[in-house]
């Protein structure tokens, strides 16, 4: 007992380790800003460090670790994301008053990283010193690496969706172990969800999916009307805060969307572009947009253009895509296939992770600790059938865990791993539904956390099982 109880302990050490290497105590590793940070800045009371930076210097290619301090709500963009940033704000202001280094956000999210780490090996090794062996050895080679860690210096949404998918999962997986689940766990699981569903506006969706997690919690102790009571009551709260995220999305954010969604999804290298735009409710006359983004200069009508508002951003909204997919099913497949081949990429590869005082070319990337980002991305097919085959074997076998057992926790726990499987379709479908082919391998980062995270429950899985086999020879 006392064996299982290191493990645990181990990994924290071992991935604090890690962690400091990579992030804190070497040359600064971070993730260049694609345009999307001013709008977490501009929030949190953050700006630019150097305000005459040129553009090219201020995105894409190099990495900063210093901004400067600012007044809040310059705008506003909704994402629990705010929090843990003005956490990280205060602390550094503290510390140094003359710029904010992004480092003390990097330092909150290694934290829940570890605490997520800790408690999933805690309350899912079993009896097994193997099986939790093999989970530590898991969680440092995959969820340590610098493809998910390079993002922890950043002011992107990705490592909010990341390190709260592994605790909300860890918590879960907490309260199916208890003999005697806590209220007050149950709400931290609520709060866990909160974070991960409204870090951005493309995780609304998936909240729906874990209010009905959160309900069937309630039947772990059906003699207790007030904790049944609780879990209806989070459940129902889960759904509709969902519901008000995807709402109260900024109306310009929702428009970005919907163009990148029609004009660079649906119509690009559409085989009848003028029959698509008949099929959605819109003038023939915007074919002359099909293939376009919507950060393009030189297109025939301005994004931004009066006539493109009566014309189509109050024309359309994602539930005519989702109408008209469903009616094509045949080019949903076309763009899933597009997304699997951009799919296998943990990290996005046209972000630089250096800053630009360390003298190394624009865009250059860090490699250090990437084993298993570069496995996947070299190794691994990038096809759906490889997808679907891996989705098929893990229900599979998810599905014979449930029909063995009688036992509710037990049935409840599979259900947990139903869930991610689930959650995991919504992840690659909404970016494709959502955003269109724009920078799928980024949009895609929550299907690929949810992705390892089937890998590594399913090699835990077989390990467990062929632990058994060998203690009873």
């Amino acid at each position: 007992m006392k064996k299982l109880m290191k493990v645990e302990f181990g990994y924290l050490i071992i991935a604090a380790g890690i962690a400091i290497w990579l992030l804190f105590t070497k040359v600064f590793v971070g993730v260049a800003d694609n345009g999307d940070f001013l709008r977490i800045m501009g929030t949190a009371g953050l700006n630019y460090y150097d305000a005459l930076e040129s553009y090219e210097n201020r995105f894409f290619s190099y990495a900063h670790a210093n901004f400067a301090y600012d007044t809040f709500f310059r705008g506003f963009y909704p994402s629990t994301q705010i929090i843990l940033v003005v956490i990280a704000r205060f602390i550094s202001l503290i510390v140094n008053g003359n710029a904010f280094d992004i480092r003390f956000l990097g330092a909150i999210y290694v934290v829940l990283l570890l605490t997520a780490g800790f408690l999933i090996i805690k309350y899912n090794k079993g009896k097994s010193l193997i099986t939790a062996i093999v989970i530590a050895i898991l969680m440092l080679f995959i969820f340590s690496d610098i493809g998910y860690l390079a993002y922890f210096n950043s002011f992107y949404g990705e490592p909010v969706s990341f390190v709260f998918l592994l605790l909300t999962f860890a918590l879960a997986l907490m309260l199916t172990k208890q003999e005697n689940p806590s209220r007050k766990l149950l709400f931290l699981l609520f709060i866990s969800i909160l974070f991960l569903v409204c870090s951005k506006t493309q995780n609304a969706p998936i909240g729906i999916i874990f209010s009905l997690l959160v309900l069937r919690y309630g039947w772990m102790k059906a003699d207790d009307l007030r904790w049944r009571r609780l879990a209806i009551i989070l459940s129902v709260v889960t759904f509709f805060i969902s519901i008000f995220m995807y709402v109260a999305a900024p109306k310009d954010f929702k428009n970005i969307n919907i163009y990148q969604t029609v004009f660079f999804g649906i119509l690009n290298d559409s085989p009848d572009v003028e029959r698509d735009l008949e099929q959605l409710g819109l003038p023939s006359k915007l074919s002359v947009l099909a293939g376009t983004n919507y950060f393009q200069n030189d297109t025939v009508i301005k994004q931004d253009d009066p006539s493109l508002t009566a014309d189509f951003y109050n024309k359309i909204s994602h539930s005519d895509v989702l109408l008209f997919y469903m009616k094509n099913p045949a080019r949903l497949l076309d763009k899933m296939e597009y997304a699997a081949e951009n799919g296998m990429n943990i990290r996005a590869y046209y972000l630089g992770n250096y800053e630009k005082s360390e003298g190394k070319s624009a865009g250059a990337m860090s490699f250090d600790y990437s084993g298993w980002s570069e496995i996947k991305r070299t190794y691994l097919p990038n096809t759906m059938w490889f997808i679907s085959l891996f989705y098929i074997l893990y229900y599979v076998a998810a599905a014979y865990e449930w029909l063995r057992s009688n036992h509710i926790r037990t049935r409840i726990t599979v259900e947990l791993f139903i869930t991610l499987g689930l959650i995991g379709m919504f992840s690659f479908l909404i970016p494709i539904v959502g955003d269109g082919q724009a920078d799928l391998s980024k949009h895609l980062f929550l299907f690929n956390v949810i992705f390892d995270m089937m890998i590594a429950s399913a090699i835990v899985w077989v390990v467990y099982k062929l632990s058994l086999i060998l203690r009873q020879k």
